[in-house]
């Protein structure tokens, strides 16, 4: 199964790097992460089939008449569940127990670490490079799953969880508030997302932009950025 990206769109699967024609040469101080399917898998599905089963969970996702990822972009932008699933069920009610399964078994859609992402975020703190993280979360679900799952996002000095502040990716505010808690210029910090929307916005706001499509292939990238990994 194809595991979606934590914000919504599809990830390009072709290229490591959205071309940023004047940074050639150009070298980064700092990295800026996603969360979603660059350190944490996340597939919905798992969420909702605990509710509803999978065949019902996978009617749901593939339905025609609700989009699953603009409805899970509303929390992640700073709207409450309880309003999101109040929504729901005056425009779509038949929806509503699988929208209520996900929330309620969200922990079910936390896979695990995406493969050998922890592991450059490591050698990059062990080298003393700065880190911070940028994902598209809701406040209500980041809070008690993330950080206790995933004890490497310790190692990042801030994450900027989108719906605690009500700022989400793609929107530049989101860009230049996680630039501003990094206390570092844009061009000094380099952003990691799986998404090409994402990055070619963080490179509209001043940063060096790398579509995550994998660890190996996110190693060389940042290597040749000129950072330790």
């Amino acid at each position: 199964m194809t595991t979606p990206p934590l914000d919504g769109t599809t990830p390009d699967t072709t290229s490591g790097v959205v071309p940023s024609p004047d940074r050639a040469g150009a070298v980064a101080r700092g990295v800026i992460w996603d969360l979603g399917n660059v350190i944490v898998d996340w597939d919905p599905f798992h969420a909702i089939a605990a509710g509803v089963g999978e065949a019902e969970a996978r009617r749901f996702l593939d339905a025609d008449d609700v989009d699953f990822m603009a409805y899970n972009h509303g929390p992640d932008s700073g709207d409450s569940w309880d309003d999101a699933e109040a929504a729901l069920e005056l425009s779509h009610p038949h929806w509503l127990p699988h929208a209520r399964a996900y929330r309620r078994h969200f922990e079910a859609s936390l896979l695990g670490p995406v493969p050998g992402t922890s592991e450059i975020i490591h050698d990059l703190h062990a080298a003393g490079i700065g880190q911070w993280g940028l994902t598209n979360w809701s406040d209500e679900l980041y809070h008690p799953h993330a950080p206790r799952l995933f004890p490497v996002l310790g190692l990042l000095g801030t994450v900027v969880v989108s719906g605690t502040e009500g700022v989400a990716k793609p929107d530049a505010a989101a860009y230049e508030l996680a630039v501003e808690r990094a206390g570092l210029p844009a061009y000094d910090l380099v952003f990691v997302d799986d998404r090409v929307s994402n990055v070619e916005a963080a490179i509209a706001c001043g940063l060096h932009g790398l579509v995550f499509t994998g660890a190996d292939r996110l190693r060389t990238d940042l290597r040749a950025l000129g950072l330790p990994v």
